[in-house]
């Protein structure tokens, strides 16, 4: 946690594109409590970016190639306990505002109102508080209004490493890359995506693929 006239709070940025950083980091190093340390382009880039250099916080897009920002959330919570994290992002939709919670992130910020919001999001979170924006206070208590009245929710189809080894199957890379992407071995990798096919029926990547589009993991 920073403090006043302690150092500035240490950022990893990451976002596909790179005219969104620019603009995020003028917004952030404009402010003499933060800034940004590093920069990647996708989740597996941000998950190697966080380990070399150990930032205070993440801000993390949720689209992004090989992992994205929730995947790489879950894999900075689990490798990066004290890491705290923030997803940016240009979706107002409540499954990803959940699944982030889930992912460990302390916030949620919409890129429409960057400007106003994420300074704050970002002083909150080195505060050990949550940021959410209006309409996600509003979903999370629908949330558990839902809940109380249906007595449970639904279980997820896959566990969350074999999403991860799924888009990554679906944007076309090798199990030795995947290995080499999420510190597992082939062999993982391997009994990983027969679950996959098991789980969900299919046949091939083919079919896998077409699934991960399906359900938004990847664009098609």
């Amino acid at each position: 946690m920073t403090v006043p006239g302690g150092p500035p709070a240490r950022i990893l940025l990451a976002d596909d594109h790179a005219l969104v950083r620019r603009g995020v980091r003028l917004i952030l190093d404009g402010e003499p409590d933060l800034t940004v340390v590093a920069e990647a382009g996708d989740g597996a880039e941000a998950i190697e970016m966080a380990r070399a250099e150990r930032p205070d916080l993440a801000v993390l897009d949720i689209a992004m190639p090989r992992l994205t920002g929730l995947q790489a959330a879950r894999e900075l919570s689990r490798l990066l306990p004290d890491l705290r994290i923030l997803i940016l992002t240009m979706y107002d939709n409540e499954q990803y505002f959940f699944e982030a919670l889930a992912a460990g992130a302390s916030g949620y910020v919409l890129k429409s109102v960057a400007d106003r919001d994420l300074v704050e999001a970002c002083r909150a979170a080195m505060r050990g508080e949550p940021f959410l924006y209006p309409g996600a206070v509003t979903a999370l208590i629908r949330d558990h209004l839902q809940r109380v009245r249906e007595g449970g929710v639904p279980v997820k189809a896959i566990t969350d490493r074999e999403e991860e080894i799924l888009k990554l199957v679906a944007e076309g890379h090798s199990s030795q890359e995947i290995a080499d992407m999420l510190f597992i071995s082939v062999k993982t990798v391997e009994r990983h995506r027969a679950n996959l096919l098991q789980k969900l029926g299919m046949r091939d990547r083919l079919e896998l693929t077409r699934y991960a589009i399906r359900v938004g993991l990847i664009e098609p």
